[in-house]
């Protein structure tokens, strides 16, 4: 891959995105792309479908597939490129959460991170999978699926925040269900919170459900949220902006490349804050399905701490 003056990019729009934060950022981030020399052609798009077409059509031309939107699309747009030969995808940053961007050192501001769309390195990264679905996040289902709904039903203007507003509206109709879960087949049940299969460390605005999550490791981390109280659970949750969260004895964590879960009740499991399906359902890591443009590593000079396999664990 070459540097920014002859990348050729496809800038794939979601105007509606933070409460049309993509749609603003908009005209500065095609300027900085342009005065970094890229050659950008900018497409809105209508629905997932549309822009899953558009990314599609797009990566098969040769040009670099450029996102500029929430998470949601970043994980749609991924499942349209990962079957295409030599295909590459930058990320902008214009939603709400922008945790895929957060863990991986993009720029929250999406016209600081034209950057890395003009110099990044593009770097192999899991997917996660359904049958007809991909994500590149977390994906979950129980009190994750109510607290879902209701953040996206809620205003933009909450920003961030609509993802603790989504919970704490969430916590007063809830009621504990059965999980069946199978991990690498390993099964087991329990009656609790939530079970969500994490290929990334954070969903939610930065909440770090999942710490020692690598996006690199070709597993998930299962994690299982056992039964509490209301009041326990409240207390909890702000420390799962930290991941000190799983230390507590109500979390239960599995690693394994595929997952299936049932339960007691009817729910819908949301990925990258969107619906995906509803239960039962078996998710799978597509190991190093999709390269990504990712900041360059800094140059210390030093061997660091290099995992064994050689790779750069960007996240």
């Amino acid at each position: 891959m070459a540097e920014g003056l002859s990348r050729e990019i496809a800038l794939v729009v979601n105007p509606s995105a933070g409460g049309g934060r993509a749609a603003r950022a908009l005209p500065a981030v095609q300027a900085r792309l342009q005065a970094l020399g890229c050659r950008v052609e900018t497409a809105a798009t209508r629905d997932l479908a549309h822009a899953r077409a558009l990314a599609g059509d797009a990566a098969r031309a040769g040009r670099v597939v450029v996102t500029l939107g929430g998470d949601g699309i970043v994980g749609c747009v991924a499942g349209a490129l990962r079957d295409v030969p030599g295909a590459v995808l930058g990320v902008l940053p214009g939603g709400r959460g922008n945790d895929f961007a957060r863990v991986v050192g993009i720029p929250l501001d999406a016209e600081a991170a034209c950057e890395v769309i003009a110099h990044g390195v593009p770097r192999p990264i899991d997917l996660g999978a359904t049958d007809d679905r991909t994500f590149i996040g977390i994906a979950s289902v129980g009190f994750d699926s109510d607290a879902n709904r209701i953040a996206n039903e809620a205003p933009g203007r909450l920003g961030r925040l609509v993802y603790v507003y989504g919970a704490l509206r969430a916590l007063a109709a809830w009621k504990p269900a059965t999980f069946v879960v199978e991990v690498d087949g390993e099964r087991l049940e329990f009656t609790g919170w939530s079970v969500a299969a994490a290929n990334s460390k954070a969903y939610g605005g930065g909440m770090l459900l999942a710490p020692h999550a690598s996006l690199e490791d070709g597993a998930f981390d299962v994690v299982m949220i056992g039964r509490t109280s209301k009041l326990y659970c409240l207390r909890m949750l702000p420390k799962v902006f930290k991941g000190t969260h799983v230390r507590d004895p109500s979390v239960r964590i599995l690693r394994g490349s595929e997952l299936s879960v049932r339960a007691d009740r009817p729910f819908v499991v949301y990925a990258d804050g969107d619906p995906i399906g509803e239960l039962p359902m078996t998710l799978r890591v597509l190991p190093g399905a999709l390269r990504v443009l990712l900041p360059r590593p800094p140059s210390t000079g030093q061997q660091g701490a290099e995992p064994r396999d050689g790779r750069t664990r960007w996240a």
